[in-house]
């Protein structure tokens, strides 16, 4: 029996999105429902991840970006909290490299965010998986760790201004040029889990957002299944986006 994601694949063709944005949302309450320590949600949220990865490469996603630490989020978790988190960074690079799926499927990994504010021993690591990566051309994936959208435009531009560039050479290119997301394309479709509460992107990609199509689910993350996932993409199939038409 065929994949059901090579299925549609095969069937949906060039009706799929090219760039998926993933807001992992839904980590720390999926652990607290079940009465567990919420670092057991976040190492939860790392196995789904891994799981829901193949069932993208099998669907032909040539792009995803994925939401796993905004700058917010940091500077509220207890260093407890953010110091096992770091843990499963680490953890998830050396798993990476172990992944036969990474090389079958030549995938490169970039990590984009302020990384600066990372422990030395995390960006070390981040390194090594842009290094090992690097030469990979088939799909490719954003990991935002440290991340914000409108710090995003704001560094954007500081690198406009430090390079003199004349207000008449500004453009939309130029800008997108100096995004840390300069050599992905706009996102398709942003898929947001443990909405619960409302309907919110919580600054995830403000530039390349402008026309993306978008999914809140209240199930959290570590309870997305491959059955929502496959919903979620057919569900994009159907729609018409019109782009500003």
């Amino acid at each position: 029996m065929e994949n059901i994601f090579k299925e549609l694949k095969r069937t949906a063709g060039d009706k799929l999105p090219k760039h998926i944005g993933l807001i992992l949302d839904g980590n720390r309450r999926w652990a607290k429902e079940r009465n567990l320590n919420v670092n057991a949600g976040h190492l939860a949220g790392y196995e789904t991840v891994k799981k829901r990865l193949y069932d993208l490469f099998d669907a032909g996603i040539k792009y995803l970006t994925i939401y796993a630490l905004s700058l917010e989020n940091a500077r509220k978790r207890s260093p407890e909290e953010l110091k096992y988190i770091y843990q499963i960074i680490k953890i998830a690079v050396e798993t990476v490299k172990k992944e036969e799926i990474v090389k079958n499927e030549k995938v490169r990994f970039h990590v984009i965010g302020r990384l600066d504010l990372l422990p030395q021993d995390v960006r070390k690591k981040i390194d090594e998986l842009i290094e090992y990566t690097k030469d990979h051309d088939q799909s490719f994936i954003n990991l935002c760790i440290m991340y914000d959208g409108r710090a995003e435009i704001v560094d954007a531009v500081k690198s406009i201004v430090k390079d003199k560039i004349k207000a008449e050479n500004v453009n939309e290119d130029l800008i997108k040029s100096r995004l840390y997301t300069y050599d992905f394309p706009e996102v398709d479709y942003i898929i947001r889990t443990g909405m619960d509460d409302g309907a919110r992107i919580s600054g995830f990609l403000l530039w390349d957002a402008s026309y993306a199509e978008f999914r809140f689910r209240n199930d959290y993350w570590p309870a997305y299944s491959e059955d929502m996932l496959l919903e979620d993409l057919n569900d994009y199939v159907k729609r018409k986006r019109r782009l500003g038409e």
